[in-house]
């Protein structure tokens, strides 16, 4: 997309709103998440003004900076791998961490916590070796494990599907709507720049956008 912020939002939101009109959902179901990675304070204020109310960061060192800047206008969610000994920075500086994957992470989060903290467990839905995430196979003992944490609280699941064609993208989005659906989770974080309508005619109630807002990033 090479239009404004403005512009561009605009698009998306009349690409979603056919997306949900062919499955038979409403635009109110699906939210956006705008990534800002390597974005500056300035676009992140101009999305907050066209009316964005959620913004996901990779990094916690340039989330830092930007949190510190913009503050709290917005709900911020970290969208990033996540080591353990970084839980207590990301809970201090986010209201939503989307990428557990693990029994140790979540462990330490709810130790950190002071209280039910919102997360999302990442599921590795391609089984590919380069991404993060938890197999599918291993996701409901993953989920039963930690749902007995006490300062935690499973929103949903997230997930990145292999960077292919859309429509090729949608088994793996029909997967991760059928484990959401057995664990009787309702948010699913699935969907970006380049396959988010197929995303959401399969069930994503979260897209999370950056270059289709944005524009490619400058190098």
């Amino acid at each position: 997309m090479s239009g404004t912020i403005q512009q561009n939002l605009a698009l998306i939101g009349t690409q979603a709103d056919a997306a949900c009109a062919k499955s038979g959902r409403k635009l109110e179901e699906v939210s956006i998440l705008v990534a800002t990675k390597g974005r500056t304070v300035d676009q992140v204020n101009e999305v907050i003004a066209a009316g964005i109310s959620v913004c996901g960061e990779n990094y916690l060192q340039e989330a830092e900076k930007k949190i510190a800047e913009i503050g709290s206008r917005v709900e911020w969610h970290f969208i990033g791998h996540l080591q353990s000994n970084k839980a207590k920075k990301a809970v201090e500086l986010f209201d939503c961490i989307q990428s557990v994957d693990s029994a140790k992470l979540a462990g330490k989060i709810s130790d950190v916590a002071e209280k039910p903290f919102p997360v999302f467990i990442e599921v590795n839905i391609g089984e590919e070796k380069t991404k993060f995430g938890v197999l599918p196979k291993n996701a409901a003992s993953l989920f039963q494990e930690i749902k007995k944490l006490p300062n935690l609280k499973i929103r949903g699941l997230f997930c990145m599907a292999p960077f292919v064609e859309p429509e090729n993208a949608r088994p793996y989005f029909q997967k991760m709507k059928q484990l959401a659906e057995s664990l009787s989770l309702k948010e699913l974080s699935m969907g970006m720049s380049n396959d988010f309508a197929v995303a959401i005619e399969e069930g994503s109630t979260l897209i999370r956008l950056g270059t289709a807002i944005f524009g490619k990033r400058e190098k």
